[in-house]
């Protein structure tokens, strides 16, 4: 039995906490892989052109990005429980108003309000797992988060499916996406407050109490009085701390894998499998039963790399996986280039699984687990809620260009172009990114280049 498997079985409140707080992955993965199979009656129904169908699936993106500057504060201001509480009411609201409306511009406004939703749960979801969770299980409790979003997913493409063949049927299959809202809603009913809130409202025994139920009957005094070493420290530290020069190689890591996710066109290939499909000739419908199979194929590779990252190590798993989603854009260029439509439809197919497959065990949960681990507690909120900015953004800047992109320079053009950012992802990876399993961050540090403080040098920091 894998050494996650074991470990996480001895500790049931902890796979109860992360599998309810990991709810907050569903209703991005829920919205994310509906739009792709409703853009294809949306805009017959609404007359969208390609600049209305790109602003359709990245309003949700703009919001996202305000909504992750925003959830990093709230997770201070009120907690990341009810931070993910009122994400989840904010979800149930927008998803109903996208149903209903009846304008392009009408859906923009609703979806972008569902970003804010997406956007604050993006950035406390892995912050508030990784503060529960014993270092040895973090890479895959942390993971539970990129496993709902891609459950998500294929919940959409399956309703999707199902919804297919009926009238106003794109109502149906957003107005749905109430329902992963109301599930975190309910979840965050069931769960504690994160210990290290606890601890800087002064709560002590009660910080004291979830981590003895975490913790399962190891010692727990040490964590505390680290915890309370660092908050005088964090209660200094803004924005103006990230851009201190011990913190800039761990930064650079975070951004890097930030905008290196995206750039590699991933969702691209998730909101608009069922439209690359069509371009192989088929049918909308068709196209919309073939697209399960990459959401099949995103599920099961996530749940491999869940339980591969505590063994296997983050760094590994990004590298192969980067290499293997290469080759397969690679293959998607030269299946345009070369006109395979026509002699090998199923090519087109099977890169896309390819590709899904490898970003799952690699991109997809790497880097919401890094940034979970290569900053300091004292700016690990502050830290994580910049880098899910730049993810955000550089989600929206792929995924609103990608039709446009497609119109000026072609299918194979613009495949190839994401090859090449494979390529430099590669490279980066080798590069700068350290491995972080079973590490102090002292260790990380000293990895990544960067002076090790004093205050640092005296105390063992722990990475959760």
């Amino acid at each position: 039995m894998p050494s996650f498997t074991r470990e996480a079985a001895r500790n049931p409140f902890i796979l109860k906490i992360s599998l309810l707080a990991a709810l907050g992955g569903l209703l991005f993965g829920y919205d994310t892989g509906v739009i792709s199979g409703a853009l294809l009656y949306i805009k017959k129904d609404l007359h969208a052109g390609d600049l209305s169908q790109s602003w359709i699936v990245a309003g949700l993106l703009v919001g996202a990005v305000f909504g992750a500057l925003a959830g990093g504060r709230l997770a201070d201001l009120i907690s990341r429980r009810w931070t993910l509480l009122v994400s989840g009411l904010v979800y149930v609201v927008a998803a109903l108003a996208a149903a209903f409306s009846q304008s392009s511009g009408q859906l923009v406004a609703a979806r972008m309000v569902l970003g804010l939703a997406v956007g604050a749960a993006s950035a406390v979801v892995p912050l508030y797992i990784a503060e529960h969770t014993p270092p040895k299980i973090r890479g895959g409790t942390v993971s539970y988060n990129q496993l709902m979003v891609t459950v998500g997913i294929l919940v959409a493409y399956l309703v999707d499916f199902a919804l297919r063949g009926i009238g106003s049927n794109w109502r149906w299959m957003l107005g749905l996406g109430a329902l992963p809202g109301v599930f975190l809603v309910l979840g965050m009913l069931f769960v504690p407050y994160s210990p290290r809130w606890l601890m800087q409202r002064d709560r002590r025994d009660e910080a004291r109490e979830v981590l003895r139920r975490t913790r399962g009957g190891e010692d727990y005094e040490e964590e505390i009085t680290e915890i309370e070493s660092v908050l005088s420290e964090e209660r200094r530290a803004g924005l103006g701390a990230l851009l201190r020069p011990s913190l800039r190689p761990m930064m650079v890591v975070g951004i890097g894998l930030a905008v290196i996710q995206q750039v590699v066109g991933v969702n691209t290939v998730v909101y608009f499998s069922p439209t690359i499909l069509t371009y192989t000739g088929l049918h909308a419908n068709d196209a919309i039963a073939q697209a399960l199979s990459v959401g099949i194929t995103n599920v099961i590779f996530t749940v491999i790399a869940v339980l591969l990252l505590d063994r296997v190590g983050r760094r590994v798993l990004l590298i192969v996986g980067t290499v293997g989603l290469t080759i397969a854009l690679l293959t998607l260029a030269a299946f345009f280039a070369f006109h395979w439509q026509h002699s090998a439809p199923w090519v087109a197919l099977v890169a896309l699984v390819v590709f899904m497959a490898s970003f799952a065990v690699g991109l997809g949960p790497g880097f919401w687990l890094m940034i979970s681990e290569i900053f300091p507690l004292g700016v690990r909120g502050t830290a994580m809620a910049v880098c899910s900015v730049f993810n955000w953004a550089a989600n929206f800047v792929v995924s609103y260009y990608f039709l446009q992109l497609v119109d000026a320079i072609g299918k194979a053009w613009t495949f190839s172009l994401y090859a090449v950012m494979g390529l430099i992802g590669i490279a980066f990876f080798v590069t700068k990114v350290p491995e972080t399993k079973n590490r102090t961050l002292e260790q990380i540090e000293r990895d990544l280049g960067a002076p090790s403080s004093p205050a640092r040098t005296s105390t063992r920091h722990r990475t959760a």
